[in-house]
């Protein structure tokens, strides 16, 4: 397989990569082949993929722009993936020119083409870290030249916690940052449920197989009391913890894909 000059050299481009995946998905470019087979082979269980992302995608901005209303303009992005159109940055720069961004992935693919995507910005950085490792995160460079934590910071974890396991204490991880986030700060995040899913779970099941067995990352699906236990410390903001069309919606969600109603999206408040 010929490497693009935009894969960084060291990676294993024989593997699919979740970041990838889900930048085919919302139709980017910066995919291989292998992962868009490994695509095609969880939408054969799951054919609403594509429509699902693209809502959390649609959330992510509203959700921004929200945090942006509330003068919020600092913003965290853990899992942040591949740059794509309408990123963070982008909604909250056009909301809040000198808006300050700090994206955060293990994917190097990912931290490699965000970093050529914010190429003088001043205002933004790109740091390569785990989620499983908030101290890695908080103890960057970028996070403590760009982002003051003594002032409210939005922190997004969208499309990432259902990526690490029970056994990696995702709530431990996200208390850690929790705690080091002034009062004020915003949590946003978005969850895969098998509770919304217009097919059965044994369907659905298939979906995740995919992604444990070909991408090699398990997807830990959970229901809205274990994701609610995310926000712990914070206070959600109205309408709480819903389906994604459901969160403060500039269409009707009646006419949205059943596909979206997969899955729960929140924003908290920390006290």
């Amino acid at each position: 397989m010929e490497r693009p000059a935009w894969a960084p050299q060291g990676i294993d481009i024989s593997v699919p990569s979740v970041s990838r995946i889900y930048d085919y998905y919302l139709g980017g470019s910066h995919n291989f082949e292998v992962d868009r087979e490994a695509a095609r082979k969880a939408m054969e269980f799951m054919p609403g993929l594509p429509k699902i992302m693209q809502a959390n995608r649609a959330f992510m901005r509203r959700a921004v722009r929200f945090a942006v209303d509330e003068g919020i303009t600092q913003f965290l992005d853990i899992g942040s993936g591949i740059p794509t159109f309408g990123n963070v940055h982008e909604v909250a720069q056009q909301a809040s020119p000198g808006a300050r961004v700090v994206y955060v992935d293990h994917d190097p693919v990912a931290v490699a083409h965000s970093k050529a995507v914010l190429d003088g910005n001043p205002d933004c950085a790109a740091v390569s870290a785990d989620l499983r490792k908030p101290r890695d995160i908080l103890g960057s460079p970028e996070v403590h030249e760009l982002l003051d934590l003594k002032r409210p910071v939005a922190l997004l974890l969208v499309a990432v916690l259902h990526f690490i396991e029970d056994a990696d204490e995702p709530q431990r991880a996200v208390a850690e940052l929790s705690a080091a986030l002034a009062p004020g700060s915003l949590l946003i995040v978005t969850h895969a449920s098998f509770e919304g899913m217009p097919i059965s779970t044994e369907t659905a099941s298939g979906a995740v197989d995919v992604y444990r067995n070909d991408v090699r990352n398990p997807l830990i699906m959970r229901n809205r009391e274990e994701i609610a236990r995310f926000f712990t410390g914070y206070e959600t903001v109205e309408p709480g913890i819903v389906p994604m069309p459901v969160w403060r919606p500039q269409t009707a969600p009646e006419d949205e894909d059943p596909y979206t109603f997969a899955g729960y999206v929140g924003v908290g408040r920390k006290a």
